[in-house]
């Protein structure tokens, strides 16, 4: 399975939480990484997106560059545990490429739990990405990371 962990870009402060939206930055921020996911994607690849609003519009840069359908799901709110994520995801063993554009702390969360096992407060910058691999060696399941990136580095 490839999964690809996509924290929002840059949001707006203020409240209520899931109606923030992207700044200017952030929209700059969700068109470069849209375009290198683009470049590396399947169109096959499913974009599953939190409801709130700096990601709806994250995950919509990329939707604009493809005909990718992008589903909403609530268990990728602000907030969601690593559980439901991966419950959500059917890590890992789903067959297709799956992005999540969702929020930190969670995702941070996912990645230190895929790659050490245990959930740590590891930072994934706003825009950032995160690509993972399962696969199976000799009967282990292993998890490769892949890429991580930023949008400052595009």
């Amino acid at each position: 399975m490839e999964l690809l962990l996509w924290r929002h870009c840059e949001a707006e402060p203020g409240e209520p939480d899931l109606g923030r939206a992207l700044t200017g930055k952030g929209e700059k921020q969700a068109r470069r990484m849209a375009a290198w996911l683009h470049a590396h994607l399947p169109d096959s690849a499913r974009i599953l997106v939190s409801p709130a609003r700096r990601s709806q519009q994250t995950a919509q840069a990329l939707a604009e560059l493809a005909p990718r359908k992008l589903k909403t799901v609530d268990a990728l709110a602000p907030g969601a545990s690593v559980e439901q994520v991966l419950q959500a995801v059917r890590w890992p063993d789903a067959k297709s490429v799956v992005v999540v554009v969702g929020h930190q702390p969670t995702l941070g969360w996912m990645a230190s739990r895929l790659l050490a096992g245990t959930e740590t407060d590891w930072p994934i910058k706003k825009g950032g990405v995160w690509w993972f691999s399962s696969r199976d060696r000799d009967g282990v399941e292993q998890v490769v990371l892949r890429a991580v990136l930023s949008p400052d580095l595009l």
